[in-house]
């Protein structure tokens, strides 16, 4: 299989109809959080026992993140993310139709942010799938510039994002990466604004030659490189941003690293491979600080088969 077939396989469609998705919609409107979470526990009992497929969509990551276990233990692990990542879809509509002020989100690194933007050579904002990354969007208002995300959105999609539950405008502007040269274009026009750009930085979109290898959970994993090449450009700080649920009803923004790409690197990936393994890093560390928030439904290591992996997340899951 080649690269670009491999990581076309994941898909960020949802799965479940219509009809299921609206019962929750419904569930919200007349019992709010905690009748949606009732609900939600019995759903995903029934996909962990009873559709193995989508369980086995997180077994890569589990299986190399708790190295040690097998059997029921993987079993429980595999319950624990999907009923967090439930979480994360239940707060987010629960966030569009009853209210923002039914979550409390608290930020971490936020007069750093603001120094950084004060730079005014823009702000590259790069994310991973952890936690709830709309709840992290939706709190950057005291910024005060345009808000500019890099997202793909699958035909078909039944998922609603918070601000279409509350029948409000999109919030920030979209670049599909699907555009002209992966929207590489828009992005540096936003950077050269002085405005936010947000990336996501564990999942590669578009060609497989816009991507490095680096080291993650103890194996070799590809990741996209745009974000760095687009900093060596213009200048633009890099500022890993994460966001993690702490209850029934907050969240954590983290900013958990700032990262400063030279300017004028040379051409191709070799260059922009120090910077994305700082990501990676910063991106490992939250998986043992949280394991069941990184939704990475994806093989991520298909070049470096799973089997016998042991890396740091085993050490600290023996500590």
């Amino acid at each position: 299989m080649q690269p670009d077939e491999q990581h076309s396989r994941w898909s960020s469609r949802s799965i479940g109809s219509k009809l299921q998705h609206g019962i929750f919609y419904f569930l919200i409107r007349v019992g709010g959080r905690r009748a949606a979470y009732a609900l939600l526990h019995c759903v995903v009992l029934y996909y962990v026992l009873f559709c193995p497929a989508q369980r086995r969509k997180g077994e890569p990551y589990l299986r190399r993140r708790f190295a040690v276990d097998s059997g029921w233990k993987l079993l429980w692990h595999s319950y624990r993310m999907i009923l967090d990542l439930g979480k994360v879809l239940v707060d987010r509509a629960v966030v569009g139709i009853l209210g923002p002020e039914q979550m409390q989100v608290r930020m971490h690194g936020k007069d750093k942010l603001l120094d950084l933007l004060a730079e005014n050579k823009g702000l590259i904002l790069v994310g991973a799938h952890v936690g709830c990354w709309q709840v992290a969007m939706s709190s950057l208002g005291f910024v005060k510039v345009p808000v500019n995300l890099l997202m793909q959105r699958e035909d078909g999609d039944i998922d609603r994002h918070y601000f279409e539950h509350a029948g409000l405008p999109c919030p920030y502007r979209i670049i599909d990466p699907r555009g002209f040269l992966g929207g590489a274009l828009e992005m540096l026009e936003v950077l050269k604004r002085g405005e936010v750009l947000s990336v996501m930085g564990d999942r590669l979109l578009g060609s497989d030659k816009n991507a490095v290898e680096v080291d993650f959970l103890g194996g070799k994993v590809r990741v996209p490189f745009s974000a760095y090449k687009l900093a060596s450009t213009t200048g633009a700080p890099v500022a890993v941003l994460f966001s993690y649920k702490t209850g029934p009803a907050s969240y954590e923004l983290q900013l958990a690293r700032v990262i400063r790409v030279p300017a004028h690197l040379k051409r191709g990936g070799a260059a922009l491979v120090p910077y994305a393994a700082e990501f990676a890093g910063a991106l490992e560390k939250f998986t043992l600080d949280h394991p069941y928030q990184f939704f990475n439904f994806f093989d991520m290591w298909q070049n470096n088969p799973t089997a016998g992996a042991k890396g740091p997340a085993e050490q600290a899951v023996k500590e």
